[in-house]
């Protein structure tokens, strides 16, 4: 990323001496600094086309968040904050600040005036890791959980405000859910196609928000394991099967209406234009698998490993056959006729975490799923498939987190959660 520090048109230009905002170690900024090859806005559910290209940077302003129907890129830190403070002013301008510093971060700039040149005797704006970087198809998406409603709903002025479609996920047969590494006041999550961009952007936004919020848990993700460019090669999971063959396209506007994003009604007004993510990581027990003959993965999953063909058919994308497959077998479970027509948008990531202590890799599925409402979505999906799936011998899942996404960011002026926090709202 480059230590650009031009101002828009008409924009005052900062004063470092202040001290102030950037969690205590900068000025904030307003907006974003003019300039570059790549416009920062995007219409409707349109993907930006260069979007897909490695290196290019998304657009930030838009009706909708990037990170959703944006191509999915290589690359995840995902982060889950929990709040640390009581006063309300103090977190909106956190917001802002973060809004700020995310609008410069996608661009490919360094936050505020830089990680050098400035007043020697202050920390720098930015810490400086992503100097010399493209912006790596950076984006970054915040969402609310429900305990922020709960814990600081009267403090700061949600009350009332909390969507009747973000509930607390029930608990399902063979969870085992580590609290510490569930649930969170806000998360935001980082994509990128550099593992270092995705970090720098998580590492500045905790740091602009010390004494505000505190990171409760986070996850880094590598292998992208759905796509939402249908051109694009479908990815394979840590197992070694295609995973999200036909998950919801970022070029599909009706589906991403019809299944991802939130109606105007359909809630509080402040999500109209959002989504709700489910993030779930999924333990792989991989040592047994990769003792499972061929056959019996393939029955498992109903699908034949190579081409990704659905049981007896010769293509990946061909219409599944879901008598074909075993009663038990995952793709049938979780496929859309087995489910009333329940669609899922998915970003899912594979991880490896080192060792559990007992000689096995820690390493599964950082699982991400946006939809229009949690309780027509993933509950009902889950439910299917921790009842009968036959995948659940090899996996567990161990942290859950679900968060209402608000809108995108539509202008310089405007900032994440504006809706929720406005007097208006």
């Amino acid at each position: 990323m480059t230590n650009d520090t031009t101002q828009a048109a008409g924009e005052a230009s900062p004063s470092r001496r202040s001290l102030i905002g950037w969690g205590g170690a900068g000025l904030a900024l307003g907006a974003a600094a003019a300039g570059g090859a790549v416009a920062m806005t995007r219409t409707g559910n349109d993907v930006d086309p260069a979007g897909a290209e490695t290196g290019a940077a998304v657009a930030f302003h838009g009706a909708h968040q990037a990170g959703i129907a944006t191509p999915v890129q290589d690359r995840l830190h995902f982060a889950s904050f929990d709040v640390k403070t009581d006063d309300r002013a103090e977190f909106v301008q956190m917001l802002k600040d973060w809004t700020a510093a995310a609008r410069r971060m996608t661009a490919g700039h360094a936050v505020g005036e830089g990680a050098y040149g400035g007043l020697a005797e202050a920390p720098p704006d930015d810490t400086g890791e992503a100097l010399g970087l493209k912006p790596s198809r950076l984006t970054l998406t915040i969402g609310f959980g429900p305990s922020l409603f709960e814990k600081y709903g009267e403090k700061f002025g949600l009350t009332g405000q909390r969507p009747e479609a973000l509930v607390d996920l029930p608990p399902f047969p063979g969870d085992n859910l580590e609290k510490t590494r569930s649930d969170g006041d806000l998360c935001v999550q980082a994509c990128a196609d550099d593992p270092q961009v995705a970090v720098h952007a998580i590492r500045n936004l905790a740091r602009i928000g010390f004494g505000k919020v505190a990171i409760r848990w986070s996850q880094l993700g590598f292998g992208k394991t759905s796509s939402t460019t249908p051109d694009a090669q479908t990815p394979r999971n840590l197992m070694g099967f295609k995973d999200g063959t036909r998950n919801i396209a970022g070029t599909e506007p009706d589906r991403l209406k019809k299944f991802v994003w939130v109606g105007e009604g359909e809630g509080p007004a402040w999500m109209t234009g959002g989504s709700y993510l489910v993030a779930r990581r999924i333990r792989m027990n991989i040592e047994t698998w990769d003792r499972t003959s061929l056959q019996e993965q393939e029955d498992v999953f109903g699908r034949d490993k190579g081409e990704g063909a659905p049981v007896g058919k010769a293509k990946e994308r061909d219409e599944p056959f879901l008598k074909a497959m075993k009663p038990d077998a995952h793709v049938r479970l979780a496929h859309p006729d087995s489910n009333d027509g329940v669609t899922l948008l998915r970003r899912g990531y594979s991880f490896t975490d080192g060792t559990d202590g007992l000689g096995r890799l820690e390493a599964g599925l950082f699982f991400l799923a946006y939809q229009r409402d949690v309780r027509k979505g993933f509950i009902p999906v889950q439910r299917s498939l921790a009842r009968s799936d036959a995948l659940n011998e090899y996996i567990q899942h161990v942290s859950s987190a679900v968060f209402a996404v608000p809108p995108g960011v539509l202008d310089k002026d405007d900032w994440w959660g504006r809706a929720l926090f406005s007097k208006e709202a």
